[in-house]
């Protein structure tokens, strides 16, 4: 009768399980139920981590490997440029059956499938897709490229010779590859915003604004008086980090809803008039506000063994010259999560890049059949 019972309660669980990673996306809805109990019934214990995996909202990854479709089987891919989490994400295309063409990296640190050429015109040529640092370039067309031999230079000859109807895929664009973009009738797509990325990103960015703190100050974070300026998704992460640290957070914002948020995190708030008396008190200042915040006046009023980090954009929103000039150690550290965990970013390019190609090729009619 035990042993009866414990089938029955078997069998239920591993149908519950099935029924709940079809209903989640995680095996196709045309998978049969036997080839699906094969996957679930390798033991006891994977049954346990496998329910423990869904119930989090975890992947399930079926014996024998991951699962990868062939959605982009076929697809040219430029990839131009970058660090160590565009390894990753080259890597992840050409399991997905991509054509990847890359420039800016020697082909001893590509993967098998992935092929080095020698100029940006020669990766561009006739791909489908062109996919540019999160950084962008700088405002002559150079893309960042950690590993190039020379200067990476994006240029209109290379834009010409894409694909017809082409996607285009940066962090951040510069007017002129806007204006190339609409010449050439081609789609274009900026993802450093996008919350997928953006909040995923926002995790080592905190954790490398806190690890420049630490290696920059003579005091601890905790029992420290922090101020962070700006209150978006890198912010609001900083934010409960270094609370957990200890630190006694004041947050600078305009939006009421982000005061609110800043309350219910148990940080002081002030607005941007309160700027320069809220900065007074503080050990550690992090500006997350692109535009000129932490002005001449406000450093003024900021005490002499003040630490400034500032995370937004290049050129920040401090004035690095006052700065100096009052004797401020003030730092510049934009683009974080490639310099202090580049695998782990490297990932969220992974899992987020290839799902946009697909959404978007798909938009254009594309021919994409699933294996």
């Amino acid at each position: 009768m035990t042993c009866k019972k414990a089938t029955v309660n078997f069998y239920s669980t591993v149908a519950f399980l099935i029924s709940k990673c079809i209903l989640k996306g995680f095996i196709p809805s045309h998978i049969s139920p036997k080839i699906a109990l094969s996957w679930l019934e390798t033991s006891t214990t994977i049954m346990k981590n496998t329910y423990n995996a869904i119930d989090c909202g975890c992947r399930f990854i079926p014996k024998g490997g991951r699962r990868v479709s062939s959605l982009l089987s076929g697809t040219k891919i430029a990839v131009l440029g970058g660090d160590d989490r565009e390894l990753i994400l080259i890597s992840e295309l050409v399991k997905r059956g991509a054509i990847l063409k890359v420039a800016g990296f020697p082909s001893s640190k590509l993967c098998d499938g992935a092929s080095a050429v020698n100029s940006v015109e020669d990766a561009c040529r006739e791909a489908k897709v062109v996919i540019l640092p999160l950084p962008g370039t700088s405002l002559e067309g150079i893309i960042r490229a950690v590993y190039a031999e020379g200067e990476l230079k994006l240029s209109e000859k290379a834009i010409d010779v894409l694909a017809e109807n082409a996607l285009v895929i940066i962090g951040s664009a510069r007017p002129f590859l806007r204006e190339w973009v609409g010449r050439y009738k081609l789609r274009l797509l900026e993802i450093a915003e996008m919350n997928d990325i953006a909040i995923m990103n926002s995790i080592p960015t905190a954790e490398g604004a806190i690890q420049i703190a630490m290696e920059e100050s003579k005091i601890t974070i905790h029992g420290s008086r922090s101020l962070i300026v700006g209150f978006g998704r890198i912010a609001i992460t900083l934010a409960r980090t270094l609370k957990a640290l200890g630190s006694d957070v004041t947050v600078v914002a305009r939006d009421e809803g982000q005061m609110a948020r800043a309350y219910e995190m148990g940080c002081k708030r002030a607005g941007y008039s309160e700027l320069a008396e809220a900065i007074r008190h503080s050990d550690f200042v992090f500006n997350t506000v692109p535009s000129m915040v932490i002005n001449r006046n406000v450093l003024k009023k900021a005490q002499s063994e003040a630490l400034i980090i500032d995370l937004a954009t290049q050129p920040g929103g401090t004035d690095f010259e006052a700065a100096n000039e009052y004797g401020f150690k003030a730092i510049l550290a934009p683009g974080l999560p490639g310099k202090v965990a580049p695998i782990s970013a490297g990932k969220i390019l992974a899992e987020v890049v290839p799902r946009l190609i697909i959404k978007e090729l798909a938009k254009m009619g594309q021919n994409l059949v699933l294996e």
